[in-house]
């Protein structure tokens, strides 16, 4: 069975604080008359939020099948790893956070959440981490109780 898990930004609130505060302060300078440098200023602080909001980064999609999984955009595919060229995973099964390692850091895939924070999340990450325990032969799975707290040797990279 195939399921896709999208890329999502983890700090959506910070990037419309961002923009909303940014507002306010144009909005103020403006009212002030000091309209250059509040302007520019807060033009900034807006781009810097709608950056965030508009990455690339959450057009990336996490694919699994019965084959392996595969992280993708649209346009091209970043990397496709089988089930059974997977070297290791560290998983937290009460977190719902796991480490994918497919022996590069370019084959890899980190499954973020309490005890391993990313600048991204990855909707549904519960059913991708069950899929992936489901998927990978048991002597490649090191169980933990946080991926923050695996011993050293078995942190990702």
């Amino acid at each position: 069975m195939t399921r896709s898990h999208r890329f999502r930004p983890r700090y959506r609130g910070m990037a419309w604080s961002a923009i909303g505060v940014a507002g306010a302060v144009a909005i103020a300078g403006l009212a002030l008359g000091a309209a250059a440098t509040p302007f520019i200023i807060s033009s900034v602080g807006a781009s810097f939020g709608l950056l965030y909001l508009g990455s690339p980064t959450w057009r990336v999609v996490v694919i699994t099948d019965d084959v392996g999984i595969e992280v993708k955009t649209r346009k091209k595919t970043i990397f496709r790893l089988a089930w059974t060229d997977v070297k290791r995973v560290v998983a937290s099964e009460s977190t719902h956070t796991a480490f994918v390692d497919g022996g590069t850091a370019e084959t890899s895939l980190l499954v973020p959440g309490d005890g391993a924070p990313a600048p991204y999340a990855i909707e549904d990450a519960a059913a991708l981490v069950d899929t992936i325990l489901a998927r990978v032969t048991p002597d490649k799975i090191e169980r933990v109780e946080s991926l923050d707290r695996a011993p050293k040797s078995d942190r990702p990279a």
